[in-house]
């Protein structure tokens, strides 16, 4: 069997898609000796595969026009038996086989021009491309793998799936990334703070998590907030309507540091109001660090009673569980080992190994 797998993005360093990418890659290398992969890269990945593993290179830019000709007219040529994207972007003019990973609709649920840099017009324009290529993705693909029970719920109401079509969704789980050492040295860390880290896109809510920590110095000045995240747009302007010094901009951090940013930490909060899966806090407990999350999204269903929720609309409800963390050791100590039992469930083999499944199950 030919299976032809989409990777222009890929590595850790080109964010989620381009870890579960790799993650996903590494694991499949392990499992399937017999198919034959040939794998889109957007340049050279200088990587060592099984003789069954091959790359072509296909230099076109994720959501651009020019992947809507170029990757069809390359997979027309190679006539595989099936191809697995990992995002929502299937050429609208490829009709072959295909499996699709949706991570979130994120775009239908906060479509404002405050989500994006670009000018009103060109947004519409994108969100007007968006619906007809993830439509497309979803109504034509033989199995779409959802990352969450959900996302899952997400698309059927989205899309208003029957019954029938429903039953090509599946979910498939991601794993966690193991922690990387930690450098303590030349990290001048506050001695009590709270941290983040990921984006600052808005639905990530770090507005309302700012807001709720500038009334908290006011009962505890001694404590700060550590924002960990690459200086774009979005957070650059958040520094802008920053009104304290307790509140601290890192930008963007090597595994190392940010290792011991972690592991330093009174905390990790996570306010977003919306998320597929829910990563970021997962990746906080294998530092042990306790968790404060907010209960939207798949955030009940995929961190369960390891963290301690709040509302991420209620400043008082968050400001009472900064409070019980400062106040109650055993509560820390508490989430740390529910922490260390969550991350246990999620394995990127396990996800390699059922989405593998689901190529075998096509052809």
């Amino acid at each position: 069997m030919k299976i032809v797998i989409d990777l222009r993005i890929f590595s850790t360093k080109a964010g989620g898609i381009g870890r579960y990418n790799q993650k996903f890659l590494e694991e499949l290398v392990k499992i399937d000796h017999k198919n034959k992969y040939i794998l889109l890269f957007k340049e050279d990945p200088n990587i060592k595969l099984p003789d069954n593993f091959s790359i072509q290179i296909c230099d076109c830019a994720w959501y651009s026009f020019k992947e809507q000709f170029v990757v069809p007219y390359m997979l027309y040529q190679i006539n595989p038996d099936l191809v697995y994207f990992p995002h929502f972007n299937v050429p609208i003019l490829y009709s072959g086989k295909f499996v699709v990973t949706i991570h979130d609709l994120i775009m239908t649920k906060f479509p404002s021009k405050r989500s994006t840099t670009h000018s009103k017009f060109f947004f519409k324009v994108k969100y007007w491309f968006y619906n007809q290529v993830i439509r497309h993705a979803v109504f034509n693909a033989e199995k779409i793998i959802a990352v969450s029970k959900f996302t899952a719920d997400d698309i059927k109401k989205y899309f208003n799936l029957g019954e029938e079509e429903a039953k090509k969704i599946q979910v498939v789980y991601e794993g966690v990334i193991e922690p990387k050492p930690s450098q303590s040295q030349n990290l001048y860390l506050p001695e009590n703070y709270f941290l983040y880290v990921g984006n600052a896109y808005p639905h990530k809510n770090l507005e309302f998590l700012m807001a709720t920590f500038g009334d908290f110095i006011k009962k505890y000045p001694d404590y700060h907030l550590v924002l960990v995240g690459e200086k774009n747009y979005f957070y650059k302007r958040l520094e802008k309507e920053n009104i304290t010094k307790n509140i601290i901009f890192t930008g963007h951090l090597s595994d190392n540091k940010l290792a011991g940013y972690y592991k330093n930490a009174l905390a990790y909060i996570f306010p977003s109001l919306y998320e597929g899966f829910g990563l970021p806090p997962l990746e906080a407990m294998t530092y042990a660090v306790p968790v404060l999350s907010s209960n939207e999204s798949c955030l009940p269903e995929i961190l369960e009673d390891s963290v301690l929720y709040f509302n991420p609309k209620d400043k008082n409800d968050l400001l009472a569980k900064m409070e019980d963390i400062i106040k109650q050791p055993e509560l820390r100590d508490k989430l740390i080992k529910s922490g260390q039992e969550q991350i246990k469930k999620y394995s990127w083999e396990k996800m390699a190994r059922n989405i593998w499944e689901i190529f075998e199950n096509l052809v």
